[in-house]
């Protein structure tokens, strides 16, 4: 028989429980590279710490390639390896926390929906980043053109995304007369929370009035704030992963050993004591997930758009440049925390320099290419909503200008030394013709300003705004991305 991470000699731990114990009260609708390095280990570590049967189902909603990972998962009893590298050793954990996993290809639509409906389930989360979410980001609504909605629309009983299977199954429930479930968000995205109530209820309206009126009475959704750095698995990563455990795990991780989880204590039909593994639940989580954005995610993007184009493959690689290491700082410190409001208690200079270290990890495989994916949906909160405020208070804002203008020479589609860049993106396209019709000319500048579901309607009349980002950018044309940092 083939070895497998449960048959064979491993050298971590594994639970000291199986499946059996744990009883399918969260649905996860994502489970990605983050999902099993953030929650699903916060939930493992509260089954370490008390008699809890809090336990996953784990959906996996697209392609084929989703479809492999909840197979890989089902073939190791629903246990899989992370892998905490720090700057000096790796730790290793086998997770425990998955009770079962589904995929409409292999199960079936209805059952998933089924699933989700089923009295156990108290939870329905989901990491479905910024384009999950089916919503227009210049107005925060549902877009009804969206092409995976508008097939909801048209079947809203075969849905394809996960609004409309989680409108599909909170319809049952209703139907049913059961309770509700809690909508958990746990990404990247500003107020996430009310970002998928705003798309439930946006479906759900369109649907059916009457179920849209119950969901708005009945369900909650909890905003959160999830920080660990996570890089997608690579084959890499996979194998040395291998070799220190002593056997295969192609659905294992790798993540730095921080992590933070902030959550607004606001669940209808109960919750697992994630506080008792270190998470924090508040009232109001918008100041931290504020300073995340801003602070981490926003350097994090401007360091992925400027590394990528000064030649550097990975964030580490990037802090290896004094340049880079200290335009990172000085962006968190003198453009993105004056924007904050926090707490007292809070110490944002504390804040930025563990974010330094962490971003400086050589064990942390973080590629530029991958932070800079979709950044058309990452840019508002992450550098240009500072901008606004900055305008507003007559600041100077350069390094999140020269962050713009290399996101702007990023989507061109072609590197410094002229080669092609991947560019990831749902307006990749667009980018594509603009930059073709100009080329690498500051001319692309004032027509990218001018797609409003990312700059709005506002900051493309700020001429100070309009101009700062054509002098970066051209910048970046004459001197390059190295030169460019340097000489702020």
């Amino acid at each position: 028989m083939e070895k497998n991470l449960v048959t064979a000699d491993i050298t971590a731990t594994r639970p000291d429980w199986t499946t059996d114990r744990l009883t399918t009260r969260i649905v996860h609708l994502g489970c990605g590279a983050f999902h099993r390095a953030h929650q699903a280990l916060y939930t493992h570590h509260v089954l370490e710490k008390t008699d809890s049967d809090w336990g996953y189902c784990e959906v996996n909603l697209m392609s084929a390639q989703d479809a492999a990972l909840i197979e890989g998962l089902k073939a190791q009893s629903m246990l899989y390896t992370v892998a905490e590298k720090g700057v000096d050793k790796t730790e290793l954990k086998i997770i425990g926390s998955m009770k079962e996993a589904m995929h409409p290809l292999i199960d079936g639509i209805d059952a998933v929906i089924e699933k989700m409906a089923s009295p156990d389930v108290s939870i329905v989360s989901l990491t479905v980043t910024e384009k999950g979410y089916c919503t227009d980001p210049a107005t925060g609504q549902l877009d009804p053109e969206n092409a995976l909605i508008k097939q909801d629309l048209a079947t809203p009983e075969t849905p394809r995304s996960a609004i409309g299977y989680i409108t599909a199954a909170l319809k049952r429930r209703r139907e049913r007369g059961l309770p509700p479930f809690t909508v958990l968000s746990c990404d990247n995205v500003r107020e996430n929370g009310h970002v998928a109530r705003e798309a439930v209820l946006g479906l759900a309206r369109l649907q059916d009035p009457a179920l849209a009126a119950w969901i708005e009475a009945n369900v909650t959704f909890p905003c959160t704030m999830v920080d660990r750095i996570v890089p997608a698995a690579t084959p890499e990563t996979l194998a040395e992963i291998a070799q220190l455990l002593g056997t295969e795990d192609n659905c294992a991780i790798a993540c730095e050993p921080f992590r933070q989880w902030v959550i607004e204590d606001n669940f209808v039909n109960g919750r697992p004591e994630w506080d008792c593994a270190g998470a924090q639940f508040v009232q109001d989580v918008v100041p931290f997930e504020l300073m995340k954005l801003r602070m981490l995610n926003g350097s994090h993007s401007f360091l992925a758009y400027l590394g990528y184009l000064g030649g550097y493959a990975h964030i580490s690689d990037t802090m290896t440049n004094p340049d880079y290491r200290k335009a990172a700082c000085a962006l968190m410190l003198d453009e993105q925390a004056p924007t904050l409001t926090m707490p007292e208690e809070t110490d944002l200079v504390a804040y930025a320099d563990n974010l330094i270290d962490r971003f400086t990890n050589p064990s942390l495989k973080h590629q530029t290419w991958q932070i800079a994916m979709d950044g058309s949906q990452k840019l508002p909160q992450r550098l240009l909503d500072p901008v606004a405020r900055h305008i507003a208070d007559g600041s100077d804002y350069r390094h999140l200008a020269l962050g713009v203008a290399g996101w702007m020479r990023y989507v061109s589609g072609t590197d410094e030394q002229g080669n092609k860049i991947d560019v990831r993106d749902p307006l990749a396209e667009t980018f594509a013709a603009i930059c073709a019709k100009h080329g690498l000319s500051v001319a692309v500048v004032d027509e990218l300003l001018a797609i409003e579901s990312i700059f709005g309607n506002d900051l493309p009349k700020q001429q100070g705004f309009v101009d700062a980002v054509k002098r970066a950018y051209q910048q970046l044309l004459d001197v390059g991305a190295r030169q460019a940092v340097a000489a702020l």
